[in-house]
C-alpha cells in the first residue's frame, strides 16, 4: 500500500509550505534574531539569553573559530556537551562558519569517542569538563587538533559562573583531573572572539549541516549526512501542524532531552527558535526531584519528552502539585508510548500526549498524531510533503490492509551515510525513498501503526542500542566463547537488554560480565539481565538465531503475565 503525505513534496513545495524560503540554518538563525530580538530564546540554570544575546554570544564564538582555529568551511566539529546554553552558541557559530557538526554523546566512553572523532574525521571537539580525562585517553588517536573544554556554569554571570563551577569541581568533585595542555577554556575562546570580526561564508543548502551517528537498520554505526535543507525542510512540515495549537513568540516549552538526539535537535534547537519562542533547557533530566523543582519557576506551555520520563515524572509526588494550566502541547518521541503512560499523564496534567514517529535518517520526524486527531497507539498520519508506502520481502508494494516494511520519500530524508556508499544503497533507492526497517501497518484512515519493531535493535529510554557492538565488545572477555544480546519489554526504559553467554569458565559470574560490560560500554548499554548456557540456538549456516532467543522470552513472560500489555 502507498499513501501520499496529502500531496507530494513538490506540490507542498508549491502551495502549502515554502521550503525555500530559508537558504540555510544560519538564515533561519538571522531571521529569528531579527524578529524577536529581545524575547527569550533559551534558559538554562537561572540564566536566560535573548535573542539578542544570543547572536552577539554565537558572533563571538564563530570569529574565535574562523581566526585562532585553521578550521576552515567543510571541516568537522564534534560537540559533547549536554543541555547547556553553551550548546545552541557552539552549534550555531559552527554553522555560521561553515562546519559540519557532528553530535556526540557526553555519555560515551573513551573507546566510543575514539570510534566517533575517527570516522567523522573531526578536526575539533567542544566538550564539557567532565570528560575531558576521556579526551586525553584518545585524541592523539584522532585528526582533532582544536579542543575547547568548558564547565557547566561558562555561560552564566560571572559571580553564578565561579559559584557553580567551584561546586562541581572542588565540592561535588564531578571533574577528573585531565592533562591537555592544548586545551583552550570556552570562557578565553568567547574573550578573544568579542575582539574579532566575522567572515561571511558561503553556505548553500544542500551542504552537510550535521553528522548525527546512527546504528540504522544494521547496527554498524554510521553518520547520517542532514543537510541544512533536509533539517529546514521537517522544521517547516511540523511547524504547520504545531501552528494548530501554539502561537508565535508565545510559548515556553520545557526541554528535558538532550540536543544532541535529532529529536530534540530539530524541535527544540531549531523549530522552537524559527516560531521564536522559549526553550528552557534542563541539564540532567534524571534528577527529577531537582526537575520538578524547575519546572516550578515556569509557566511552560509546551512539554517534549518521552515514555520513561513520563513515567519518572508521574511517580514523583512533586509532579502533581505543579501548574499545569497554561500546558497546552505535549509531545513524545524517541521510543514507544505505552497506553499506561499516556493515560496518567492526561490525568495528571490535563494534557494529552501527542506521539510521533522518526529516524535520525528522516531529520528525524515521518509523522505525527495531530492535535486534533490523536490515535493513541498509532504514530499518526504522514507529515506534509512526505509519502509512506510499505513494501514486502520481495519488494513489492503491498496491497491495502496488508502490513510491510515502512518506506519514507520527502524533503527531510538524509543525503546518505558518511564515506559508506554500499550502507547508503542498502536504505536508499535512486528514486529518493528510504527502508526504514520498521514493520509497519496503513489504516484506512492514513494512520501509521508500527507492527514490530526493527529486527534487532533494542531501545533503552529512547536511545538505540545495536546488539552487535554489544556482542563484539562483550565477547572480547577472555572467557566468553559466544554472547548475544536481545531487548525485552520494560515498564520504566521501554525495553531492557538481556545477554546470553556461553563461557569457558565456569565460575565466571553475572556480575563480572556486566563489570566488563560497564568498563567499555556506556551505562545504559550495559546488559541488565545475563543469563549463561551451554550452546545457543543456530541456522544451519552457523548464525546465532537471535530472535528465537527474543520468543522464548517473550513466551516466558506472557506465560508469567508479565508482557506489561505489550505485544510480543
Amino acid at each position: 500500500m502507498q499513501l501520499n503525505g496529502a500531496v507530494n513534496a513538490d506540490s507542498f513545495e508549491n502551495e502549502l509550505i515554502d521550503f525555500g524560503v530559508y537558504e540555510t540554518l544560519i538564515d533561519l538563525f538571522d531571521d529569528s534574531c531579527d524578529r524577536y530580538a529581545d524575547q527569550p530564546a533559551f534558559s538554562n540554570l537561572g540564566k536566560t539569553l535573548t535573542y539578542r544575546n544570543l547572536r552577539q554570544s554565537v558572533n563571538d564564538f564563530t570569529a574565535f573559530l574562523q581566526h585562532q582555529t585553521n578550521l576552515v568551511p567543510g571541516d568537522r566539529i564534534a560537540i559533547q556537551l549536554p543541555n547547556l546554553l553553551q550548546y545552541p552558541i557552539v552549534l550555531f557559530s559552527a554553522l555560521r562558519a561553515g562546519l559540519v557538526v557532528v553530535n556526540t554523546n557526553p555519555l560515551y566512553t573513551a573507546e566510543e569517542m575514539e570510534f566517533q572523532f575517527k570516522d567523522s574525521g573531526a578536526k575539533a571537539l567542544v566538550v564539557l569538563a567532565n570528560m575531558a580525562h576521556l579526551v586525553e585517553k584518545v585524541v592523539d588517536k584522532t585528526d582533532i587538533n582544536t579542543v575547547i573544554v568548558t564547565e557547566v556554569g561558562d555561560a552564566l554571570g560571572p559571580m553564578r559562573r565561579l559559584l557553580v563551577n567551584g561546586v562541581i569541581k572542588h565540592i561535588k568533585r564531578m571533574i577528573p583531573d585531565y592533562h591537555l595542555p592544548q586545551a583552550i577554556s570556552f570562557t578565553n575562546a568567547m574573550k578573544a572572539g568579542a575582539k574579532l570580526n566575522v567572515n561571511a561564508v558561503s553556505v548553500s543548502r544542500n551542504d552537510t549541516a550535521l553528522l548525527q551517528y546512527t546504528g540504522g537498520t544494521t547496527g554498524i554505526a554510521k553518520g547520517a549526512m542532514l543537510s541544512h535543507a533536509n533539517i529546514l525542510a521537517n522544521v517547516l512540515q511540523v511547524k504547520d501542524l504545531l501552528s494548530k495549537v501554539t502561537s508565535v513568540g508565545q510559548e515556553t516549552t520545557i526541554a528535558p532531552l538532550p540536543l544532541y538526539h535529532i529529536y530534540s535537535f530539530t524541535l527544540n534547537c531549531v523549530l522552537m527558535m524559527e516560531m521564536g519562542n522559549h526553550v528552557v533547557l534542563i541539564t540532567n533530566p534524571r534528577d527529577i526531584s531537582a526537575f520538578i523543582k524547575e519546572l516550578k519557576k515556569w509557566k511552560f506551555t509546551v512539554f517534549s519528552g518521552l515514555n520513561t520520563l513520563f513515567v519518572a515524572l508521574c511517580k514523583n509526588p512533586g509532579f502533581s502539585e505543579l501548574d499545569f494550566s497554561h500546558l497546552k502541547l505535549t509531545l513524545s518521541g524517541g521510543m514507544a508510548l505505552t497506553q499506561a503512560a499516556a493515560d496518567r499523564w492526561k490525568a495528571m496534567t490535563g494534557c494529552e500526549v501527542i506521539e510521533g514517529y522518526g529516524l535520525t535518517e528522516t531529520s528525524p520526524i515521518v509523522s505525527v498524531n495531530p492535535p486534533d486527531g490523536v490515535q493513541l497507539g498509532t504514530i499518526g498520519p504522514p507529515i506534509p510533503g512526505t509519502e509512506v508506502q510499505l513494501l514486502d520481502e520481495d519488494g513489492s508494494v503491498v496491497p491495502k490492509d496488508g502490513i510491510g516494511e515502512l518506506c519514507v520519500r520527502g524533503p527531510q530524508v538524509m543525503k546518505g551515510y558518511w564515506q559508506k556508499p554500499e550502507e547508503t544503497d542498502l536504505v536508499l533507492s535512486v528514486d529518493g525513498w528510504l527502508k526504514t526497517g520498521d514493520i509497519a501497518q496503513i489504516q484506512d484512515d492514513g494512520y501509521i501503526r508500527i507492527v514490530d519493531r526493527k529486527k534487532d535493535m533494542i531501545n533503552v529510554s529512547g536511545f538505540n542500542v545495536y546488539p552487535n557492538e554489544l556482542e563484539e565488545i562483550i565477547s572480547g572477555h577472555p572467557d566468553i566463547d559466544e554472547c548475544v544480546a536481545i531487548g525485552l519489554p520494560c515498564d520504566s526504559s521501554g525495553e531492557l537488554i538481556k545477554l546470553f553467554v556461553v563461557s569457558r569458565n565456569l565460575q565466571l559470574s553475572v556480575n563480572q560480565v556486566r563489570d566488563y560490560a560497564r568498563e567499555r560500554l556506556t551505562a545504559y548499554k550495559v546488559p541488565s539481565q545475563v543469563e549463561f548456557r551451554t550452546v545457543l540456538p543456530k541456522s544451519n549456516i552457523g548464525k546465532v538465531l537471535r530472535r528465537a532467543l527474543r520468543d522464548e522470552e517473550l513466551n516466558k513472560l506472557a506465560t508469567n503475565g508479565k508482557t506489561n500489555g505489550r505485544k510480543p
